[in-house]
């Protein structure tokens, strides 16, 4: 899969082997780590990278691409649907490394993303919750669509300390005209 930005040097493109040290390159890093969830592993190793490119191939339904900026995997970016009840929502997540922080490239990728998410009529919301600390994180969904719905007080416990988070979602109208009755 191939998913072209608003940023003509990025795109969203499928993992591959050839990412495995730019991988490390750009997730082994503390920063990075910190504002993801624990199955991010720190350090971040050649290992781990061999272990998620086997893992997302292996993944169906779920979207899980790489940030490609001139040719090299920068950082991720993906939704994965949940289940039961929630079966028309989907996680909505991204990382970059450090270097490429403040550039524009999280917004362009997320953008992309959120509309090929809902180019199918798979979900209706996307939701990205935040670390109360990553309020860059926040203004990229902000620009992106995402209201911000909420506060999940000291919900999750993130390097050693029980935090907020912050809950983003965002809606799809198409999709939500696509189910029985227009039901909400």
């Amino acid at each position: 899969m191939r998913i072209a930005t608003e940023n003509p040097a990025v795109h969203l493109r499928d993992w591959a082997e050839s990412d495995y040290d730019s991988m490390v390159r750009h997730g082994n890093n503390r920063l990075v780590w910190r504002n993801l969830k624990d199955s991010f592993p720190h350090p971040y190793t050649h290992a781990d990278a061999v272990w998620w490119v086997q893992h997302v191939a292996a993944l169906s339904g779920d979207v899980h691409l790489a940030v490609d900026l001139a040719g090299e995997a920068i950082g991720g970016i993906g939704y994965g649907g949940k289940q039961g009840n929630y079966v028309r929502t989907a996680h909505f997540g991204y990382w970059l490394g450090q270097a490429h922080w403040g550039q524009g490239i999280a917004t362009a990728a997320a953008r992309a993303l959120k509309a090929h998410a809902f180019s199918t009529s798979q979900f209706v919301r996307l939701e990205a919750p935040v670390y109360e600390w990553n309020p860059a994180s926040m203004r990229v969904l902000e620009k992106v669509g995402f209201v911000r719905e909420g506060v999940l007080h000291k919900s999750c416990l993130k390097d050693g300390q029980l935090i907020d988070q912050v809950m983003y979602a965002a809606i799809s109208p198409a999709g939500v005209s696509s189910l029985p009755g227009g039901a909400r």
